[in-house]
């Protein structure tokens, strides 16, 4: 399932049931599923190769550099980004949060999930290459678990929603000016 939300999302390809809506920014934001719980995703088209968005997205400590949703990341083990690695991100309006890597596609994307009290929050971040250049990122948020439900649709949509333009349209700006 996975897999298929994710070439949709890449494909541009929306749901009568998840339609995909334009925040002005020129990306869409759109629930991915429904699963009882909260996921929101956003695609944002980067006129620059995978590899250039791999090295600016993969270099989480640096994230604070060009989106405002995230004051800072530490990363808590020593050895380079990977499978089970673990990080730490502070976010406005959040409390501090730790993630672990559960999925690493070097080039490609990866995934983390921070567990609490009732909650489970994973976040993907995929890269893929546009047949006409340059890149297409989906990047996901999933709530789930009993408090993450509730809470993920009753206070944080519109959050994430916000969270997740301001990190693409910051992955998007980055990643385009070579800095």
């Amino acid at each position: 399932m996975g897999e298929r939300r994710g070439r949709e999302a890449l494909d541009g390809e929306a749901s009568s049931q998840h339609p995909r809506v334009g925040d002005g920014s020129g990306h869409d934001v759109a629930p991915a599923r429904d699963n009882g719980g909260m996921e929101r995703s956003t695609s944002v088209d980067i006129e620059a190769a995978p590899d250039r968005v791999w090295d600016v997205m993969s270099d989480v400590e640096r994230w604070p550099e060009w989106t405002e949703t995230v004051t800072a990341v530490t990363r808590l083990d020593a050895e380079p980004l990977g499978l089970g690695s673990r990080v730490r991100v502070e976010q406005p309006k959040l409390p501090p949060t730790e993630y672990v890597v559960t999925e690493f596609d070097p080039g490609r994307g990866f995934t983390w999930v921070a567990t609490g009290l009732g909650v489970r929050t994973t976040a993907r971040h995929t890269i893929a290459a546009r047949p006409e250049g340059g890149s297409r990122v989906v990047l996901a948020v999933e709530q789930a678990g009993p408090v993450g439900k509730v809470m993920g649709r009753l206070f944080f949509t519109g959050l994430t929603d916000r969270y997740l333009a301001t990190e693409a349209a910051g992955l998007k700006a980055r990643s385009e000016s070579g800095s």
